[in-house]
């Protein structure tokens, strides 16, 4: 693949990601950020694997901002009660052993938090299924119609 064919899926694919974000519910937007957590830990995972210093700490760096500065920071630790309260502590200890996982090439702790985010990832698709207005021929609804999440301020 030439390096222009390249560049131009790049683009198109940070355009669809562009896309995709403008128009997303919030409970969506919630599971695109656990979705890129899951990325970020498999890629460095794989770059445990090949001895990839500078990929792994990138992977791992950019799957603790997602849980730090995107999912964190969503919770609304008033009106989510105890529940937020829980998610906010389990941020905070995954973002911990990934921490770990970076220092010490610790495969066990990557997997621990990739398993811990596609239960609470799959949480969130059933939020979003059951809040999902039921509309003519699939047409979504008019934003004020969408239901808000009480875990999140997403």
């Amino acid at each position: 693949m030439t390096a222009a064919v390249e560049r131009a899926l790049s683009r198109y694919a940070a355009l669809e990601l562009e896309t995709g974000v403008e128009s997303a519910s919030p409970q969506r937007l919630i599971i695109m950020l656990y979705e890129g957590a899951l990325k970020a830990i498999f890629s460095a995972k794989a770059a445990i694997a090949r001895r990839d210093v500078a990929a792994k700490g990138e992977a791992l760096s950019k799957a603790i901002s997602i849980i730090d500065q995107g999912l964190a920071p969503a919770l609304d630790l008033e009106s989510g009660g105890e529940i937020a309260q829980n998610l906010l502590a389990l941020y905070d200890y995954m973002s911990m052993r990934l921490l770990q996982a970076n220092l010490k090439n610790d495969v066990h702790s990557l997997d621990e938090a990739g398993r811990l985010l596609p239960e609470l990832k799959q949480a969130w698709e059933i939020l979003e299924q059951r809040d999902k207005p039921v509309t003519p021929h699939g047409a979504e609804p008019p934003a004020e119609r969408r239901a808000s999440v009480s875990l999140g301020k997403a």
